[in-house]
């Protein structure tokens, strides 16, 4: 049986001993609310400038290469700080740190688009990047620490549309924009409710005291390591495509320093006695289970938010407005749907193992369906599909979040948090880079492969085929092989949903709804049958925690 690490919370590593949990009220769900609009804005934000960013540099006059590393800065600096945030928000408090974030990413949002130079902007993106990574553990952490157990799944739930919601609205969003003509409104639109979170959490969360002795404690070397280690890796990932991955000494050394100090820092986490990576914790099943679904979904939701307003477009020509509809349909059930499945998951009744697997089954369908794509499809075509993905990733998400969370103890969260939230973003990128370089690959190769099929080698005889009529061939076959391509995009994310399929059948165990810890109990008793050991620690509370 797992118990929580007691040792974690002596007077030695600076944390306080367990405390009563603070009372839930109006005031503190307000609180929670904040935290909850900045990650949503966070993320939202973050996706409509990738989306628009070479229409950006271009309004601000910068190459197309210097355009490439903003976006590899603030992808750097926000993956790093999701691996510090849970320290520094128990160390300066949480609801100092929050607020403190809310008004960096405001702040930095609205002085973005007046930089008048290429260091001054990418400076400003480094820094918007570190408020952004600095926002979303936080709710992780706020929803498991002041939550009360009826409620702890509703705010995993909210947890959840941080990766659900945002990637659906980015590209009608970045196209608006575009159609507006004012591209200061993709940095300007974060600022607004960043400011008005920081308010609802100043009134609303509790004020801890200031835990400064754990500085003394704090695992320097293994932030050193951690920090290099994302910031290669990501620099690599981001920038292998524009220089050719393995043909460019710059890649290569990138990505074989990041791994090599990735690992090294993995190494020195399993025996520092107050790490940032807890590596322990992946000896629970369900833990670890968490950990590799919540990295491997990110393909799924970058494909499926990505595809139809692409898709739409670029084949079809759909203008901004024409593509709300469909993206809509995935970005608004989102806030209801995620709730719903929390209030199902919580009855003692339901086993979320076949919940995820149901939402799987779901997104395999949809997959399924999508491979189908041809130059005749429209919006409508897409309407079934999109149900489909909607109704399944909340129903794999909360779940996930329920079996991974319950395996940790309070004490732990903090760490839980890093390990989750950094992997998270790290994994983004990740996806975000091998979805593009598929596209670009098998466009690439559909394009030569119907070039062939037409005998358009390029070695025909002059005169052979007028130029109008050459000009509309090489037209047509470049859509087609887009076409081909996003239909190939829906096929190669089938291996990962069986794959996730087969996961979720053999590795997780039963994970029962939150419940009460019994005042009167020992901590080392579980109040339900062996079998949820693993997956639900004592409910115990620490302060600051």
């Amino acid at each position: 049986m797992i118990h929580p690490n007691v040792s974690s919370a002596s007077p030695q590593n600076g944390n306080s001993t367990v405390a009563a949990p603070q009372p839930f009220n109006l005031r503190l769900a307000l609180g929670l609310v904040g935290i909850l609009l900045a990650s949503l804005m966070s993320g939202v934000g973050e996706r409509v400038t990738q989306t628009v960013l070479t229409d950006v540099v271009g309004h601000f006059g910068f190459s197309h290469d210097e355009g490439s590393w903003l976006t590899t800065l603030y992808s750097a600096a926000q993956v790093s700080m999701m691996l510090l945030a849970g320290w520094l928000a128990v160390t300066f408090s949480l609801r100092r740190f929050a607020i403190g974030a809310c008004l960096s990413l405001a702040l930095f949002s609205l002085l973005v688009p007046l930089a008048d130079s290429f260091p001054l902007m990418a400076g400003l993106r480094v820094a918007q990047g570190l408020a952004s990574g600095s926002i979303l553990p936080l709710l992780m952490m706020s929803a498991l620490r002041f939550l009360p157990w009826h409620s702890k799944l509703y705010g995993l739930s909210a947890y959840a549309m941080t990766a659900t919601f945002g990637p659906y609205l980015s590209a009608p969003l970045a196209a608006l924009y575009g159609d507006l003509g004012d591209w200061n409104l993709v940095f300007w639109e974060t600022a607004p409710v960043c400011l008005l979170a920081a308010a609802l959490v100043s009134w609303g969360l509790p004020q801890d005291p200031l835990k400064l002795e754990r500085c003394k404690q704090f695992d320097w070397l293994g932030a050193l390591l951690g920090v290099t280690a994302l910031c290669a890796l990501v620099a690599g990932m981001t920038q292998g495509e524009r220089l050719d991955w393995g043909n460019s000494p710059l890649i290569v050394a990138l990505l074989t320093t990041g791994g090599l100090v990735f690992v090294t820092f993995l190494i020195h986490e399993w025996f520092h006695p107050m790490p940032l990576y807890k590596l322990q914790l992946l000896a629970r099943r369900n833990f670890v289970f968490g950990i590799i679904t919540i990295c491997t979904f990110m393909f799924l939701t970058l494909a499926a938010g990505t595809i139809p307003a692409a898709f739409l477009g670029e084949v079809q020509g759909y203008r901004p407005m024409q593509l709300f509809p469909v993206m809509l349909t995935m970005a608004l059930p989102q806030l209801l749907l995620a709730p719903l499945v929390a209030t199902l998951i919580n009855r003692k009744s339901v086993d979320s193992r076949y919940v995820m697997a149901t939402g799987l089954v779901l997104i395999l369908i949809s997959c399924l369906l999508g491979s189908q794509l041809t130059s005749d499809w429209n919006r409508d075509n897409f309407y079934l599909i999109e149900v489909l993905n909607t109704l399944g990733q909340p129903m794999v998400v909360v779940p996930l979040l329920m079996n991974a969370t319950g395996a940790v103890s309070p004490l732990e969260g903090p760490f839980a948090t890093a390990m989750v939230n950094s992997l998270r973003g790290l994994f983004t990128v990740v996806a975000s880079t091998v979805y593009g370089s598929f596209l670009v690959t098998r466009e690439a190769l559909h394009t030569i492969r119907l070039g062939e099929a037409l005998g358009l080698q390029g070695n025909q005889p002059a005169g052979l085929i007028q130029v109008d009529a050459a000009s509309d061939i090489t037209t047509r076959i470049s859509e087609q092989a887009s076409v081909m391509s996003y239909a190939d995009a829906y096929l190669a994310i089938i291996p990962f949903v069986v794959a996730l399929l087969i996961l979720v059948m053999v590795l997780p165990i039963r994970a029962w709804p939150p419940q009460p810890a019994p005042a009167a109990q020992s901590p080392d008793r579980s109040p339900e049958p062996a079998q949820r050991s693993q997956s639900q620690p004592s409910q115990a509370q620490p302060s600051g925690a």
